[in-house]
Order: structure tokens, then sequence, then C-alpha cells
């Protein structure tokens, strides 16, 4: 079998399990969970093979015409070259790892089989994006992940956060496709075509005419899909669906799809200094930002969120300096730790009942009711936070490498400032990083509650696929030697400068945070007790009464502000406003939400006090006249021969005037 007929085999298979769990969820539901797991399993396979035979030689092309257009053609065309093939096998293994998690995670979730369907085709479109050749169809591929997305955030559609979250998702995500689908068109009326091969081939000719305007229209669909500043707003709310999806879309699909968009078609945007410019100032803005929010945030899957909102800004910082390779390398190292960081936390959510980090600080022991998940996260909090030998710090060192050189003006595709400005935000938000990663590890699994036997027993499957995952997370980036054969020889080795730089910054954000915990929680303990609070004789009572479920007179122990929590210290006055989001939700109700619901009412207005004035007018008219003729119809004939008389008299004076008149 050719490598072009794998490569096509390997997203139409978790097209056909969609189809076919979907068409069996309620005839045959024991077909459901291996419909789920088997296709992408296989396409995983497939995927290897592909990459296998790749190996980073010449790309491997085949399309064929769909139907005639008249002007630019569509294709169903392949681009199979070093950095398909391997995202290829990112996105198949992570699915398939989410699958079968996912098996145990909802096996009693009435909606299993709709949603084991939608993670699928979830999976099948994000392999159409990395292997399609033709823009045309690499967008059905990105719309199908938009709608995919709003039906899996809104899986729990009984609470009206998954509902808002849904519709937030789409609709940001949309603001971004606008301009998006724009860009493409425009970039295919300049270059003659929506294939990849010859929009670059056209683009290394100088034949692009527009570059700044394209490249920034094709940013704006980037900063939505992928999360960036200032479109990422829709990513924390995300978490109101259930975690293994949040694994999924964080991990490999629909935030991973902007950043292989960019690195795909990097001459295009290489092609504007002013665009690299533009985009390294959106990633440095969303870098320390979102590590920032992520230090406030209390919800366990929130600083996930955010977490993932800056690592993605290193992949647009990378990009920004013209280095695919880097942006590419940490997709691939952040798709394994991530994926890791999500499920284990699904874990630690089934065991502790919450997603609250005050409330897991409180209870306590999940050091032991979840030790796989306190083993496996913490070898992903170690690669998060870039610290050797994990996955994570040479993929990040690949960027801030970049970085320097583009700083140092030894990388003719960028301009320097772009450096500068990505090698400052990154270095900055490698402290921020490590404080809080540091913080989530102490109130997760730290905690100075009561200890309590295991209660909440986690299916064995959901255990597995952790440990399958930690091990990309410790050893993936050690293959960075064997990648860069991939990605056309390009040099992904550390440099020393920048090693030395993130590490320490790293090491001391993380000893800050210990030590501001160790003081926090000391404080805490020593504090006297309101009149309003528990009066349980030690912190450890206070967690026992919120476990067996007896609320305090104060309120809930999870609701209320922790005073052992360093993030407060740390953030001092900011912190609200990090908790916050640093209220761009707000800035974006006031930009356009609210513009947006005013229009509506004036639409309404004119369409009820205007347009619908003239209908009522046109029907009043004819309604006026029937009322007139129907009250001349009494049914009395006298009336009748008295009407009729006066008329022909009528008749007869005007035949007379008009007569008298002519002579």
């Amino acid at each position: 079998m050719t490598t072009t007929t794998l490569a096509i085999l390997v997203p139409v298979l978790p097209l056909l399990g969609a189809l076919a769990g979907l068409g069996l969820g309620r005839v045959a539901p024991g077909f459901v969970r291996p419909l789920a797991v088997l296709p992408p399993l296989a396409a995983t396979v497939l995927a290897a093979l592909v990459a296998t035979r790749q190996h980073g030689g010449p790309a491997l092309n085949a399309a064929t015409e769909l139907t005639p257009t008249g002007s630019v053609p569509v294709e169903l065309a392949l681009h199979l070259d070093g950095f398909a093939v391997v995202v290829a096998v990112l996105v198949a293994a992570v699915a398939t790892c989410v699958q079968i998690y996912s098996t145990g995670y909802l096996r009693e979730d009435p909606r299993y089989p709709s949603y084991a369907a939608l993670v699928s085709l979830f999976t099948s479109a994000m392999l159409l994006v990395v292997y399609s050749g033709d823009l045309i169809v690499l967008l059905v591929g990105w719309e199908v992940m938009g709608i995919c997305s709003y039906f899996l955030v809104g899986h729990y559609w009984e609470t009206p956060e998954a509902r808002s979250a849904s519709l937030k998702a789409f609709l940001v995500t949309k603001l971004g496709d606008v301009p998006f689908l724009i860009g493409l068109f425009a970039l295919a009326a300049d270059t003659g075509s929506f294939r990849i091969t010859r929009i670059l081939d056209a683009v290394g000719s100088g034949g692009l005419d527009h570059p700044t305007l394209i490249a920034l229209l094709l940013l704006a669909g980037v900063a939505g899909k992928s999360a960036q500043f200032p479109l990422h707003i829709w990513l924390p709310d995300a978490m109101a669906g259930p975690t293994p999806v949040s694994a999924l879309i964080h991990a490999a699909t629909m935030v991973a799809a902007g950043v292989y968009f960019v690195a795909r078609l990097l001459p295009v945007f290489a092609a504007s200094a002013a665009a690299l410019v533009v985009l390294a100032v959106m990633a440095a803005l969303t870098m320390a930002g979102s590590a920032l929010a992520a230090l406030a945030q209390d919800d366990i899957k929130r600083v996930l969120a955010y977490s993932t909102i800056g690592q993605l800004g290193y992949m647009t910082a990378a990009l920004a300096v013209a280095d695919r390779s880097a942006a590419v390398f940490h997709l691939l190292t952040h798709g394994a730790f991530k994926a890791l960081l999500f499920l284990a936390a699904g874990v630690l959510i089934h065991a502790a009942g919450t997603n609250s980090l005050t409330a897991m600080a409180r209870t306590g022991a999940l050091r032991t009711r979840a030790a796989d998940a306190y083993w496996t996260m913490t070898v992903a909090l170690l690669a998060l936070v870039a610290l050797p030998p994990f996955s994570g710090f040479f993929s990040k060192e690949a960027v801030l490498g970049a970085a320097e050189r583009a700083a140092a003006g030894h990388t003719e595709a960028a301009p320097a400032v772009a450096g500068w400005i990505v090698l400052t935000a990154g270095l900055a938000t490698a402290v921020l990083t490590a404080a809080y990663a540091t913080r989530l590890w102490l109130r997760a699994f730290h905690g100075h509650g009561a200890e309590r036997p295991v209660d909440r027993s986690q299916p064995l499957v959901m255990n597995v696929v952790l440990w399958v995952l930690a091990a990309p997370s410790l050893a993936l980036g050690l293959a960075y030697g064997l990648l860069g054969d991939w990605f056309g020889g390009a040099s992904l080795a550390p440099t020393l400068t920048t090693s030395v730089l993130a590490t320490g910054l790293a090491l001391v954000g993380g000893l800050v945070t210990y030590g501001t915990w160790r003081h926090t929680t000391a404080m805490a303990a020593a504090r006297p007790r309101g009149p309003l609070e528990p009066q349980a004789e030690s912190e450890a009572e206070m967690a026992a009464e919120a476990l067996t479920g007896h609320a305090p007179a104060g309120g809930d122990l999870a609701e209320r502000p922790d005073p052992a929590d360093p993030g407060r210290l740390l953030l001092g006055p900011l912190h609200p406003h990090a908790a916050a989001g640093f209220h761009l939700d707000a800035a974006a109700r006031t930009l356009f939400v609210r513009p947006t619901q005013a229009a509506a009412r004036l639409a309404a207005f004119l369409d009820r006090e205007v347009v619908d004035t003239y209908v009522r007018a046109g029907a009043a008219v004819p309604r006026l006249l029937g009322t007139i003729v129907r009250k001349s119809q009494t049914g009395n004939v006298q009336t009748y021969l008295t009407v009729l008389f006066a008329g022909a008299l009528v008749l007869a004076v005007a035949a007379v005037l008009v007569t008298a008149a002519g002579a």
C-alpha cells in the first residue's frame, strides 16, 4: 500500500468510527467503546508508518480537482512533509489516549455514545487540517473542529456554565474566522491558487502583492483558534466540558491548529516584517498575561487552561522569530505533558469531588488517594516548568535559542526587535510558569486536611493512560536530534546562555513560591479564629467537616478565600485582577456584546415600529373599505332601490351638465 493511500486512511478511519458510533449508539451500545477506541488506535499506527516512510525526505504531494470552479481551483490535496507526518502521530496518539481514558471517566454517562462519536469526528477534522495540501479543504477541517468544540464543551448542557461556555467558544472563534476567511481568499487572489505548494512557490518568487494585510487577516483566525491575546477569553470558560475533552482540545487538536497553520505557511508571514512584530507582541502579551492569571486561579482546570494559553504563546513566539522547527517541537512536547496534566487533573477531581484547589488543600491526602496522578502529574509539571531532563526543557530552550539568535541579528527572516520581545517575555514567563506550577502541586497534593481512606476508586484504565503519557512527557525532548531530521535538518539543541538563564529563573520562581507557601501556611495556622468560623480544634477537623458535607457556620470552605494561598501574597493588589483574567471579558462585553445587543434592539424597533407600520397600514385600508361595504349590505330591498334611483339621478344630472357645457 502506498504512503499516500495510508495517509488518506488516517483521517478517514476516525470519521468512519464516528459515523458508526452514532448509528449503533442506541441499537448496539456494546459496540460503542470499541468503535471509539479502535479507529483512532489504527490511525495512530498508520500515521506512525507514514512518518517512518517519509522520515524528513522530500514532501509527498497528491491532488485531484474536486470540481471546476471557473477561477481558482479547489483540490483534494495532500502535502506530507516532515512537520505534517510528525504532528499527525501526536494528534492520533493523544486522541487514542483520550478515548481510552474516557471509557472509564464517562462509564456511567448516558450520552457517552454521542460524546465518543464527536471526539472521533474532532480527531478526523484535525488530521484533515494536518495532512491537507489545499487551503479550502483545510478550512473544512478547521470549521468542523469549531462545531465539534461547541457540542463537546456543552456536553453537560443541563448546567448554565456549559451552555454559556460552548456558545462563547463558538462565537469568539468565529470572530476570528471571518477575517481568516477573507485572508484566505486574498491569498488565493494574489497567488492564483489554494494549493499550499503553489502558494509557497509564489511567495518565494515575490508573487505576494499584499503580504502585511494578508498576514494580519490570517493572524486574526489564528488568535481565535489558538487562544492568543485578545481572543483567548473562550478557552478558560471551555473547562465546563468533560475533562478528557479539555485534554484533547488543549493538547493536540483545536488550539494547536492555529500554530500549525502558521508553521505551514510561515513564508507568507515572514514576507512582512510588520506581521512578525505584531505576532511577537501578541505572543509576549499572551505568555506573560496568562501566566499571571494562572497564578491567581482556584479551579485546577482553569490554571491548566491559562497554562495552555501561555505555552501556545511560546509556540507563536518561535514563529515570530521565523523558526517553525522550534514551534512544532514545543507543540509536540506540550501535547504530551499537557494531555497528561489534564487527565491527571481528571483523576484528582474524581478523587476529591471538586475542581477547587482550596478544597483539595483542605481535604488533603490526595497523594495517597490518587498516587498515580501524584507521580505522573509531578512529571508533567516538571516538563511544564522546563527543568532538565524533562521534555519541556528541550523544546522551550529551542524557542528561547531561536529568539536569542533573532535578537542578535543572526536570523535574516525575522527582525531583531521581534527577537528581543520574545526573549524578554519568554524569560519572564519562565519565572511565572514555575510559580503557578509549584503552587498547583503544593495545593493539590500537600494540603493540611484530615487524611481519609480511599472512598472513590479510579478505574484502572484512567491510571494506565497517565503512565503511558508520562513516558513522552519525560523523554520526548531527548529526541531533538531525531526530530531535527524530520524538520529538514534543523538544529533543536539547547543553547548554553538561554538554558542557564531560563533554568535558573524557573528554580527561583519555584523556590520563592515554596517559601511563600510555607510562610502563608504557618500564618494561616497561627491566626485567631473569627466568630463565624467553625469551632473545630484543628485544620484537620475543618477538612473533615468539609468532606462529610457538614458546612461550618461561616459558609462553604471551598468558597472562602484561603489565607494559605501563596498566589495572593505573590501577586498582592494584582491578584483580583489576575483572577478575573484582567477583565478582558468585561472589555469584550463593552466592545462587542453590548453594541451587538444595542444594534439588535434597534433592528427590532425598526422592524416593529417602522416596517410593520407599513404592513399594518397596507392591511388596514382594505379592512376599512370592507367594513364600509359590509355596512351598506343591509338586506333591505327598498334601501337598495332608493340607492339605485339616487345613483341614476346623479348620473342623469351629470350627463345634462356635460351636454350643456359642450353646447
